[in-house]
């Protein structure tokens, strides 16, 4: 039987467009401005200090790029994904790389935007949209992993509202952060878990408690063990209803690998880009390094890694803004594509700078850390190749 093919309207036809416009250079360049402002250690300062990149957050909040993908109406951009990917990459490319821009405004924000109420979007879509609130998001739990149809977090009714229980793991952000957007299985009358639920629960709430993990160096945000005692949860901080189900939550999950992309694709460029500069400049017998093969050729492979991941992530993002069924494929695809170039990039370009690669100074070693994360979070290569293997390719299912 043929594969299903879906027709768009002309209306909502993807266009990805391969000559940057004059616009898209204006929002590269206005970030990269705005970043540069900061300095090249800006990010490791403030993980030192043990703080949030606050004043970078304002300066683009400030700008209009952390509301960029969330519909004019509610006080962002209304440029979708198009535009928050390019601001991610920039980013990231700058060397700050901001997980905040991922769990609120990329998740939280397209959660909202498509299954948000009214009133939940007046409260929080436009808090998002502008910066002054910030969303973390909660799924990952120590017994379920990837499987997210075994989440034992479990949301129940108690009279009016909800009593929330259960524990997550690996949660970023969210010292910085207002609210959490959590990911629950609602309890059904007949004491069965359901299906996926979501929920808006305020970081100083009643009974939710946290502890922190020791990270290696990963960018400003911490990572966070999430502790959920009988947490009291208003009827009016449901998102999607008592059982959204996981479509509900691939709402954000797409956009999530669409912005982890982008900053894979960022700390690549940033990483090329030194390790470029590092190879015409060091000179070992008499010439620069880069004149032999044995440097560039794998400096040129990376080159050509990148910039098919790059292209990848414009057509997820081009594809999900236009509500397209292919927006799933691609959204995987890209972010399997840019964390393989970025772990890629990163090593070659530690290789390059030799016993120099490992030093504080150059900061390639802050690179790896953030670039191999990627492989793993927030979906491994591995359940990646799971998915193209079933879904693109119709082989049988492997899990």
């Amino acid at each position: 039987m043929g594969r299903t093919v879906t027709i768009l309207e002309p209306a909502t036809v993807p266009a990805l467009a391969l000559v940057p416009t004059d616009e898209e250079m204006h929002i590269r360049r206005s970030v990269r401005d705005i970043c540069s402002a900061f300095g090249p250690r800006y990010a490791r300062e403030c993980q030192e200090a043990g703080r949030p990149a606050t004043e970078l957050w304002h300066a683009l909040a400030d700008n209009g790029f952390v509301g960029a993908n969330i519909p004019e109406e509610w006080g962002g951009g209304g440029q979708g994904m198009t535009a928050l990917q390019m601001i991610a990459e920039e980013l990231a490319a700058s060397g700050n790389l901001m997980l905040m821009l991922v769990v609120s405004s990329a998740i939280g924000g397209s959660i909202l935007t498509h299954h948000g109420s009214a009133a939940q979007k007046d409260r929080w879509l436009t808090g998002i949209a502008s910066g002054t609130t910030k969303l973390a998001f909660a799924i990952t739990e120590p017994d379920a992993g990837t499987n997210s149809h075994n989440l034992r977090t479990e949301l129940r009714r108690d009279g009016d509202g909800y009593r929330l229980s259960g524990q997550k793991v690996f949660i970023s952000g969210v010292e910085d952060a207002d609210a959490v957007l959590v990911v629950a299985r609602f309890r059904r009358d007949d004491g069965q878990l359901g299906k996926q639920s979501l929920c808006i629960v305020d970081v100083d709430a009643p009974g939710f408690a946290r502890t922190p993990i020791p990270m290696p160096y990963l960018g400003p945000e911490m990572q966070w063990n999430l502790f959920f005692d009988d947490v009291v949860v208003d009827a009016d901080r449901l998102v999607g209803g008592e059982e959204g189900g996981l479509a509900t939550v691939f709402d954000g999950l797409n956009p999530e690998r669409i912005t982890i992309a982008a900053l894979s694709n960022g700390i690549a460029r940033l990483a090329l880009e030194r390790a470029s500069d590092y190879a015409k400049e060091r000179a070992v017998w008499g010439a620069p390094i880069g004149t032999h093969q044995g440097i560039a050729h794998p400096l040129a492979k990376c080159k050509i890694e990148l910039e098919l991941a790059r292209l990848m992530t414009q057509k997820a993002a081009a594809l999900f803004d236009a509500g397209s069924a292919e927006a799933g494929e691609a959204s995987n695809l890209a972010k399997y594509a840019a964390a393989e170039a970025a772990t890629h990039c990163v090593d070659v370009a530690i290789q390059t700078h030799g016993g120099n690669g490992l030093t504080i100074e150059y900061g390639l070693s802050d690179m790896w850390w953030l670039a191999r994360l990627m492989r793993i979070a927030p979906v491994t290569a591995e359940m990646i190749l799971n998915y193209v293997a079933q879904h693109s390719l119709g082989l049988p299912r492997s899990y």
